[in-house]
């Protein structure tokens, strides 16, 4: 009796150094944000028409990269890193002034990771400031509503407000075109959400954090706080009434899912934020 007795002992304690080894080799998801560039607007209006005619704001530009135990995930790509070689920034539509100071591809340097590594590429949409630096991530699947991919590169994407010039290897990408949420890692962790409006097949991105809690990535569903609270939608909107809708549906998930929205383009949440080398988890 004494003998199975330190059997059974035996037997529960390697179980438990087991299932230990086993919890300690499963990583949490991190997040990191990245500074992707600023934008000069001379004229707020244009994204609450009628209302700041002239005034003048700084938007910040984020991109951010998901790391999961089962691979890991860009989240858009900010303004190009080619235009750090332009002091005074690239001037757009007469209203937009586009810099990038900090490279992204120096900043992945700084954390340690190499581009080539990710393995998913998520574009809350094809507007240029959001997909500059796809060309650093060539070998990893595009996930994509099906919408905005055909608007991209269908025979009219300016029509959409997009310049193929901005993204010219994304179409060498292997692709998943997607027709709804789209759970990235299948465990409800990092889960593509389809939030139409801002463009045909715009999306945002949740995600599940163990210490720090559920996060919401707008994409462009909105681009600063004043505009979610009153629910403003720019002028230059694919869809208004889609908008209109998607930011509500956005807010009731919000309350559901017990998350925080972190607007992509709000410099002043941004500056709240950690950027690398620092994380979420």
């Amino acid at each position: 009796m004494v003998t199975v007795g330190l059997r059974i002992t035996c037997i529960i304690v390697l179980l438990v150094e087991l299932v230990g080894c086993a919890s300690e080799s499963i990583k949490p998801v991190r997040l990191y944000v990245f500074h992707c560039g600023t934008i000069d607007v001379k004229d707020v209006s244009v994204f609450h028409p009628g209302i700041g005619k002239g005034e003048h704001k700084i938007l910040t530009d984020s991109c951010y990269l998901i790391v999961h135990p089962k691979g890991s995930l860009m989240w858009d790509t900010g303004i190009s890193d080619e235009l750090a070689k332009l002091p005074e920034g690239k001037t757009m539509y007469e209203v937009f002034t586009f810099r990038m100071t900090q490279p992204l591809a120096v900043q992945f340097q700084e954390i340690g990771v190499s581009p080539a590594s990710v393995q998913f590429l998520g574009i809350s949409h094809l507007h240029s400031d959001h997909v500059g630096n796809a060309n650093l991530f060539p070998q990893a699947q595009l996930l994509i509503q099906k919408e905005e991919y055909a608007a991209g590169f269908g025979p009219e994407p300016a029509k959409f407000g997009f310049d193929p010039s901005s993204y010219p290897t994304l179409k060498n990408n292997p692709v998943k075109q997607l027709e709804g949420d789209y759970d990235v890692f299948g465990d409800g962790k990092v889960v593509i959400k389809r939030m139409l409006g801002h463009t045909p097949g715009h999306q945002a991105l949740f995600v599940k954090l163990a210490k720090s809690g559920n996060i919401l990535l707008s994409g462009d569903m909105v681009h600063f706080t004043d505009n979610w609270v009153h629910k403003y939608v720019p002028g230059f909107n694919f869809d208004k009434q889609q908008s209109l809708k998607t930011m509500q549906a956005a807010e009731k998930f919000l309350t559901d899912n017990n998350a925080r929205l972190w607007i992509q383009h709000d410099l002043e949440q941004n500056n709240t934020l950690k950027h690398v080398p620092e994380y979420y988890e």
